[in-house]
């Protein structure tokens, strides 16, 4: 069952938040901490009662088995911008013992689902270099390139 978070979800978002993390560190050590979730609880609490940015939760009978960090903006009579709402996914992470039972695909999904319900025109997100099985997977989902971010490391 996917649903949205609630306070009593925050041991099992923290427990995937680092699962999050080791991917990214392993990734890139040089940017991202080990065992350093992106989120203590109070912030996720903090974030639970924003309604900007809804987290959706993969209930399997009390069990958190993914979640999906989500961000809602809008640009409106911008001077340079056209009129758009767009969510943003900061986030979607399978526990890794469920990972190949389709949990990140139903979450994708119904965090589509509901990007469209609330009117957005797009789904946007930003994938690490390096982190190839999700870059795969977000383009099965039917996701392309948008734009590339580069850097020089000095």
């Amino acid at each position: 069952m996917i649903r949205k978070a609630e306070k009593r979800d925050i041991p099992g978002l923290t427990h995937l938040l680092y699962q999050v993390d080791a991917v990214h560190n392993g990734i890139r050590p040089d940017l991202f901490k080990a065992n350093a979730p992106k989120y203590n609880e109070e912030e996720l609490e903090a974030i639970l009662n924003d309604d900007s940015k809804p987290i959706f939760v993969y209930d399997d009978d009390g069990e958190i088995l993914g979640h999906a960090f989500c961000q809602i903006t809008e640009f409106k009579d911008n001077r340079l911008l056209q009129d758009i709402k767009t969510l943003y996914i900061d986030d979607i992470c399978v526990e890794e013992t469920a990972r190949g039972k389709h949990v990140g695909q139903a979450l994708y999904e119904f965090v589509r689902d509901y990007a469209k319900s609330i009117g957005c025109y797009n789904i946007t997100l930003n994938v690490w270099e390096g982190n190839d099985a999700a870059f795969a997977f977000y383009k099965s989902m039917g996701m392309r390139t948008q734009k590339t971010g580069m850097e020089t490391i000095l």
